[in-house]
């Protein structure tokens, strides 16, 4: 039995089962979703979660020594591709059954770049599952008081906020509530520093459990697979998410006929206040995959607290960080060469051995745990989706076939991912590359080992 669930990877089948959603074949999620249960705010992503999943592929083959060394054949003349840069590692496993059947220098420790999200989607799932969705609530306070707490939900929507304000207007009516309401809300569910230590930046807001849209400001660059698309990629951001959100709640009670006192100010909800209204996030499934397809490092930051948060830990950089790795080790996986620092990827000080990403990926392939099949089913398709929309050609050997998670800072180009043999065997892979000094060239050259995986051995038209 296949140990994958929802993914179709033949070209055919990708174009054949459209339309898109979030990064995501409708069909896809749908062959590999439980339904998720009702309710919840207006968000930009579906709402299905991935439950118990089916295989939909062939059964996948077994390989043995003539297939490991038709790989290294294949691989060991792309690997000393000078784009790679100085020093690189790579590790291919097979899927099902964690088996090793290339690697050089796979144990040893490389800065992952945003590829560390695999990491942080199998932590979270694993601790907390696919069908939680996180709340963001108002509370009554003393008097005619009410707070805006914030969960942590970065997708939180201008109309989920919309909606929120709403129900909370049609509550204070049905408590007989008419004059002047004061308003205040709270961040207290995160602790520690906001600011990554890249500081404010066009790549992440401060990091608030309570924010709109990420705490964009509208207007956007266009990141690698964005596709121009405002609410993904570099934007500017607000260095005040959580007060910017709780303005324009105020304005949203204004509007709804609610007179709010003044401007709001932080504050603190009592441990035993009244719930007024809710809305909540899509399933922890959907956030991770439009984490992994988008490379959000918002959502990454945000479910890395989810973690913590569910581990015991402070929901701070190094409380997600502890929680993360504590998730990691207990999945098994090879830790000596890991350094969880934050959950995107953007910190330097993240390290990670090739082969560790290659078998986050056979973890989540693996039948007996359906929970961390978002891992596989957020990954971009080559030529298709998210990150790796633009990085194959229409004619591109592995357009259709590769499905990874990309990985850029300056100097270091990553790629991990998984592809099926042409015999039908699903391998996880993991390519790290540091010291490169052309980006263009290196996410070429790894493109083009992850093609030869798949059987498709020649290089990408152009490169």
């Amino acid at each position: 039995m296949s140990a994958v669930a929802g993914l179709a990877l033949a070209t055919g089948a990708v174009t054949a089962a459209g339309p898109w959603d979030g990064g995501q074949r409708k069909a896809e999620r749908d062959l590999a979703a439980a339904p998720a249960r009702p309710g919840g705010a207006r968000h930009a992503d579906g709402e299905r979660a991935p439950g118990s999943a089916p295989p939909v592929l062939a059964p996948v083959r077994g390989g043995g020594k003539r297939s490991a060394d038709g790989l290294a054949e294949a691989l060991e003349p792309l690997l000393k591709d000078s784009a790679l840069g100085s020093d690189h590692a790579a590790a291919v496993v097979d899927a099902t059954t964690g088996e090793r059947l290339y690697g050089v220098g796979q144990s040893d420790a490389y800065t992952p770049a945003s590829t560390v999200k695999l990491a942080t989607a199998a932590a979270v799932l694993s601790v907390v599952g696919p069908e939680r969705r996180i709340e963001t609530t108002v509370v009554a306070a003393g008097g005619d008081g009410v707070v805006l707490v914030g969960g942590g939900d970065p997708t939180l929507t201008p109309a989920g906020l919309g909606d929120l304000a709403d129900a909370t207007a049609r509550a204070l009516k049905a408590r007989g509530t008419t004059g002047k309401v004061k308003l205040a809300y709270d961040v207290s569910r995160y602790s520690g520093p906001v600011l990554h230590t890249i500081g404010l930046n066009d790549n992440i807001a401060p990091v608030s459990p309570l924010m709109v849209n990420e705490g964009r400001l509208g207007g956007t660059s266009q990141a690698e697979g964005s596709g121009g698309d405002p609410d993904r990629g570099p934007a500017d951001r607000t260095a005040e998410p959580a007060a910017d959100a709780a303005r324009k709640f105020a304005a949203l009670l204004r509007d709804k006929g609610v007179d709010v006192d003044g401007e709001p100010g932080e504050g603190r909800a009592e441990g035993k206040a009244a719930r007024l209204a809710s809305v909540a996030s899509p399933p922890v499934s959907a956030l991770v995959e439009r984490m992994l397809t988008n490379s959000d490092n918002d959502i990454a930051e945000a479910l890395a607290r989810q973690t913590a948060l569910a581990s015991g830990k402070p929901a701070s950089f190094e409380g997600a960080a502890q929680a993360v790795t504590e998730r990691l080790a207990a999945l098994g996986l090879p830790m000596s060469a890991v350094h969880i620092a934050d959950g995107s990827g953007l910190d330097r000080a993240d390290r990670a051995s090739a082969e560790f990403l290659a078998l986050v990926l056979a973890r989540a392939a693996e039948p007996g745990r359906p929970a961390l099949r978002p891992v596989l089913t957020g990954l971009p398709v080559a030529g298709f989706s998210g990150t790796l929309r633009d990085r194959y050609p229409r004619d591109a050997a592995g357009r259709a076939l590769v499905r990874a998670k990309t990985g850029t800072l300056t100097g270091v180009n990553t790629l991990a991912g998984t592809v099926v043999t042409p015999g039908g065997r699903l391998l996880a892979f993991a390519f790290l590359a540091s010291g490169t000094t052309d980006a263009d060239a290196a996410q070429k050259a790894l493109d083009r080992a992850a093609s030869a995986l798949a059987g498709a051995g020649s290089a990408p038209p152009g490169s």
